[in-house]
């Protein structure tokens, strides 16, 4: 199979087709309509076999995975996702292996109505990139730079078993099978919080999705709005999986792990009731903390104790 017949095969029709997509797959470049009083969002990632996936992770997952990763980053701006491009490098054309990608990518699309409009294929060392792109009406995007003190902290969802979920696929640690399947589920196919951050329009301060671990992506928030927090580690979300192994963890994966893909936000104290009731139909949200003028993060266990995680953040070039 050819680089124009995998695309044909795998790529020109998808369960997607949006009216506001004036030309997509099959020229130069996509041309897209924006609607009127929107501003443009536009975020990539990139998903590297052997550093966001473990050798063997099933296509399905992959596909998912990669799509998802960017959905997040659209979910934390508050913006609605509308379009999207692949850039994809194979080691070779496995047409069993694309099936389950696209099922796994195309599916998750379909949740969200997002296009496929563009990208690029080529051989090479197992590669996903993915650029999406979406709107937000003028002046309403989520960003990270308008916490203030006094300013709650907020997360959605629950935080650490993405985490667990590595240790367990690495061997580090040891859970029932079907405590297994839950944490490793969290890591291989995250829920992008699109429909929260859309949600928080309005009234979150700030907002980020909480990718490479709570806190450094709060440490952004942080240093973006010039100001500090203080949170507590009593009051994060733990799934009961987590909290029948912290014993064994610490708190750790919930502060330092990444690939929770849930968002962090800030909200003035004004607005905390309407998030409260807004995002309860998502499951509703935890209150972990306050920001604060002092700059850092100051982490504080139950006792009241200094927190200090022993992992940081994930960083690709952090020196060893």
């Amino acid at each position: 199979m050819n680089e124009f017949g995998l695309i044909r095969s795998f790529f020109a029709h998808q369960p997607v087709q949006r009216a506001d997509v004036a030309t997509g797959i099959g020229d130069d470049a996509a041309v897209l309509d924006l609607p009127p009083g929107c501003q443009l969002v536009v975020s990539t990632d990139m998903l590297v076999a052997g550093v966001h996936f473990l050798p063997g992770t099933e296509a399905q997952a992959v596909g998912y995975k990669a799509l998802a990763v960017n959905l997040s980053d659209l979910a934390a701006m508050g913006a609605d996702p509308a379009w999207f491009t692949l850039n994809l490098s194979l080691p070779a054309a496995d047409e069993v292996w694309l099936r389950g990608f696209c099922e796994g990518l195309f599916g998750l699309a379909g949740r969200y109505g997002l296009q496929l409009v563009g990208g690029d294929t080529t051989r090479g060392p197992l590669t996903v990139g993915i650029q999406i792109a979406g709107y937000v009406p003028s002046g309403q995007a989520l960003l990270r730079s308008g916490a203030r003190p006094g300013d709650g902290v907020y997360v959605t969802g629950q935080l650490g078993d993405a985490a667990l979920g590595l240790m367990c696929l690495q061997g580090q640690l040891q859970l029932a099978d079907s405590d297994r399947v839950r944490v490793i589920q969290r890591l291989e196919r995250p829920v992008p919080r699109v429909r929260e951050g859309q949600a928080l329009r309005g009234l979150a301060s700030a907002c980020i999705d909480v990718s490479d671990g709570l806190a450094a992506d709060l440490g952004h928030v942080l240093d973006a709005s010039g100001a500090g927090a203080r949170v507590e580690l009593a009051a994060l979300p733990l799934s009961p999986v987590y909290q029948g192994v912290h014993g064994r963890t610490g708190w750790d994966p919930a502060v330092a792990g990444g690939d929770d893909y849930e968002l962090c936000f800030t909200v003035p104290p004004r607005h905390e009731p309407a998030v409260v009731e807004r995002m309860r139909p998502f499951g509703g949200v935890r209150r972990i903390g306050v920001v604060e003028s002092a700059p850092g993060l100051r982490l504080r266990d139950p006792s009241g104790a200094e927190y200090r995680p022993q992992a940081d953040g994930f960083d690709h070039f952090r020196s060893p």
